[in-house]
């Protein structure tokens, strides 16, 4: 089998977290592989000499680490990382962009050298302009037949009638993540106006809103797909009590379900979407029958579905990614 050389742009690797990181799966599995791994964050992404370079590391998880990715067996000392070496980031056979959002100037910036290294011979997931194009709330407007009634505005008269309308809203910023910054208003309340000149920084950012959805009880389903095909298993992630987020990072709790008629007819519906842009790994949410978002910068929860259903999403990815530079 050939192996590849291997770079993922990432966060500092003693903030992750050993039990659910995603990346950190994606990593193993290369390893497991034989791929070459090497360990950039986005401060280590320049234009030198008219050459996009990363100034990277070699970067090894410890083998009974690797194996199972078990943090009760990592201790202190669960990866080895060599010295440090610049060199042209199109030498590299596959990147994979894995910063957490947020999405600001600084993320931008690095899909425009990545987007460059992509020139110089990389393959690059996912696709820089993609990340750049699909803001993760707005590009589920692309498919409406899929999404619950909703609105985008900056204005606080359309938001106030959308709220009026349709009586139990939510209302969220564009660039929000982890369920930061997300709203539940219902017909009366007295706050509105502070919720909205608060989101929209008195009316000077765009923001959505969207119909208010009690299937949220039963969980924001997070629908992973690799390479244009879903997984057949969504992560549920149930609010905490009196919570209206399902957000793992706002307190759910995530139970395994296999995939309904409807999710898979979601998924599949947006799939080409995702192959055209190149776009190889992407995390749907899905709330009752209703896409909701489209994650595309860092989608997570594979460790959870792998440990649930003994699947190993990681290796699939890197599998369809490398059977790509095969070809």
């Amino acid at each position: 089998m050939a192996t590849f050389e291997i770079a993922f742009v990432m966060d500092p690797l003693e903030s992750l977290s050993l039990k659910k990181d995603s990346t950190l799966a994606m990593i193993r599995a290369a390893q497991l592989r034989g791929h070459s791994v090497s360990y950039l964050q986005q401060e280590d992404l320049a234009l030198i000499g008219g050459t996009v370079q990363g100034c990277g590391r070699a970067l090894k998880l410890r083998d009974d680490f690797a194996e199972s990715l078990d943090p009760s067996i990592a201790g202190d000392d669960w990866f080895e990382l060599s010295e440090s070496r610049w060199r042209p980031l199109g030498d590299f056979d596959l990147i994979l962009m894995r910063k957490d959002p947020p999405f600001d100037m600084e993320y931008i910036y690095s899909t425009y050298l990545l987007e460059r290294a992509m020139e110089d011979g990389a393959m690059v997931a996912n696709h820089p302009a993609s990340l750049r194009d699909c803001n993760e709330k707005f590009f589920a407007t692309s498919f409406p037949e899929c999404c619950p009634p909703l609105v985008v505005s900056r204005r606080e008269d359309v938001l106030r009638d959308f709220q009026a309308e349709h009586g139990n809203v939510v209302f969220k910023k564009l660039d929000g993540m982890g369920g930061m910054n997300v709203f539940r208003v219902m017909a009366g309340d007295p706050n509105l106006g502070v919720i909205l000149e608060t989101l929209t920084g008195g009316g000077r950012e765009q923001i959505m809103g969207q119909v208010y959805l009690p299937e949220i009880a039963a969980g924001d389903k997070r629908i992973l797909v690799v390479d244009g095909k879903p997984v057949d298993y969504a992560l549920a992630r149930i609010p905490k009590t009196g919570e209206a987020r399902g957000n793992l990072a706002a307190g759910g709790t995530g139970v395994g379900q296999p995939l309904s008629d409807r999710d898979r007819h979601i998924a599949e519906t947006v799939a080409p979407a995702l192959v055209e842009r190149g776009l190889s790994f992407v995390g749907l949410d899905v709330i009752g029958d209703y896409l909701t978002e489209v994650n595309v910068t860092c989608p997570t929860c594979i460790r959870e579905l792998d440990t649930q259903f003994s699947l190993d999403i990681a290796g699939n990815l890197i599998e369809a990614l490398t059977a790509k530079l095969g070809a």
